[in-house]
């Protein structure tokens, strides 16, 4: 014990992975969060998701202001999930057996694990043409190896680390993108190419899609990063530090992309890196913002590799009862998953990348009624009270399969599919809209209704916080909860 702490105050390799944060190892301020989520969309990808709302037709101003809602209303509850954190001191995905079981919890942790290996990979492409554009190497694998390489190093340090590129990436994002949009007003007729298109209300519910698409990704995993803060960290300053961090620097880089599709086109979406490094100009100041587009990668790219570790240890800790796992193991996950989404990126043609991406756009579907379920019994049904020694226990008080919550998760995706516009799937109701987007409205919306009204009346809800230590007695005497050597003090009242 007495080396974790130390490990842990002396910002070495992280130790913990699926396990409470002791009171004793948690540090730092909500302000935390700010840095991290905004260095963490400042990013390539976002500017490529806010090009896509003009390339799809929207006029530049109403694209903004459309991503501008959807980034508010997807941030809102991106926000709430991140606000758990310093309250249970635990990963996010972890907190899904409250819901789902232990078991259960696992139908949605593997669409995450397929998200966090389709979003690193198609990341590490992009990240992996500015580190060749830096080098100057040949082989396009190369960037996207030595990427992978940082991405190990960062993840495997863990939390920490993390932190410090997040607010590394806040600064040269500021400096980068500021640089850009001063080149971009000068170089082109910006004004010429905004308002010049009537609104159109698919396009513009399209642009709010976008924006609450990019938020609702980050819900599985956004309070890994929150775990670590002290349990007096009010949850309002945790949601919105994270809130304000995350759409500020999404709503920037997406902003920026949709000025930049309105005046380059296609010469943008075809070479969306070696673009960005043709409008800095000079061939020094193109270096630094390839740097800048590899830090930006690097924040987003570590973020999915400790999530995907997260959420695989997760699934399999389900079956055999594990609670923590050896420094060693942990890094071997990491790297392992890494190295998954680099060999996914190097052996992919550019037209499989493309349809890949697409895919897990479409698997977006699956997160949108998770998040509804997580919410709900969160924040309405158990009152912000959870077991946590149960999570971690089949036989415990929330067992091995919730099929109420998981019949409700089933409802939520097919409810979304007459809903949906993506580029595998149109469903017959959007058609009917004009091709207009609402599957993720339809999805939280009707998932949290039906799962309030299936489990409002749940009999295996704490009456307050249980931590590993300690225990409650129902009114109809039924034992919850484990004793054992307490790894957090009990909340003060």
């Amino acid at each position: 014990m007495a080396d974790e702490r130390a490990s842990a105050a002396g910002g070495t390799i992280e130790r913990r992975t699926i396990d409470v944060i002791p009171d004793d190892e948690r540090h730092g301020n909500s302000r935390s969060q700010f840095t991290l989520w905004f260095g963490a969309n400042m990013q390539i990808t976002a500017i490529v998701d806010g090009a896509l709302a003009v390339v799809f037709g929207a006029d530049a101003l109403w694209a903004i202001i459309g991503l501008l809602i959807g980034n508010i209303f997807g941030g809102i509850v991106m926000a709430l999930h991140s606000a758990q954190g310093p309250r249970l001191g635990l990963p996010q995905m972890i907190s899904s057996r409250a819901q789902f079981g232990v078991y259960g919890a696992v139908v949605p942790l593997i669409m995450v694990v397929l998200m966090y290996l389709g979003f690193a990979a198609t990341g590490s492409v992009l990240a992996g043409q500015a580190v060749n554009a830096m080098l100057h190497l040949n082989r396009s694998s190369l960037g996207i190896v030595i990427f992978g390489a940082l991405t190990v190093v960062v993840a495997v340090t863990g939390y920490r680390l993390i932190h410090v590129i997040g607010r590394v990436a806040t600064v040269v994002g500021i400096l980068g993108f500021s640089y850009l949009a001063v080149r971009l007003f000068t170089q082109y007729d910006v004004g010429a190419v905004v308002g010049i298109k009537p609104f159109s209300p698919v396009t513009f519910l399209l642009a709010i899609a976008l924006g609450a698409g990019w938020q609702l990704t980050f819900g599985p995993y956004v309070a890994d990063y929150s775990r670590y803060l002290p349990r007096s960290t009010s949850g309002r300053a945790t949601f919105w530090s994270t809130f304000a961090g995350s759409v500020i620097g999404s709503q920037w880089s997406m902003t920026f992309g949709a000025l930049v599709a309105a005046v380059a086109g296609d010469a943008f979406l075809s070479d969306q890196v070696g673009f960005i490094g043709h409008l800095a100009g000079p061939v020094a100041l193109s270096l630094l913002i390839y740097l800048v587009i590899v830090v930006g990668k690097l924040t987003v790219n570590c973020l999915n590799a400790y999530g995907g570790f997260m959420a695989i240890l997760t699934t399999i800790t389900a079956f055999n009862g594990q609670t923590r796992i050896a420094p060693a193991a942990r890094a071997a996950y990491i790297v392992g998953f890494t190295t998954v989404s680099v060999l996914i990126a190097v052996a992919a043609s550019a037209d499989f990348l493309d349809n890949f991406k697409n895919f897990v756009l479409v698997l977006l579907m699956v997160f949108t009624p998770w998040s509804a379920i997580n919410l709900t019994d969160f924040y309405l049904i158990s009152k912000e009270n959870v077991d946590i020694p149960a999570l971690y226990d089949p036989a415990g008080r929330y067992g091995k399969w919730n099929v109420p919550a998981l019949a409700c998760y089933v409802l939520g995706i097919v409810a979304q599919i007459p809903f949906l516009a993506q580029k595998l799937y149109t469903g017959p109701l959007t058609t009917l809209l004009g091709g207009a987007d609402i599957s993720w409205i339809v999805g939280l919306v009707v998932t949290a209704v039906a799962y309030y009204a299936a489990s409002r009346h749940r009999t295996n809800v704490p009456s307050a916080m249980i931590y590993p230590g300690h225990a409650e007695t129902s009114a109809a005497g039924v034992h919850f909860g484990h004793i054992g050597a307490p790894t957090a003090k009990p909340p003060e009242t």
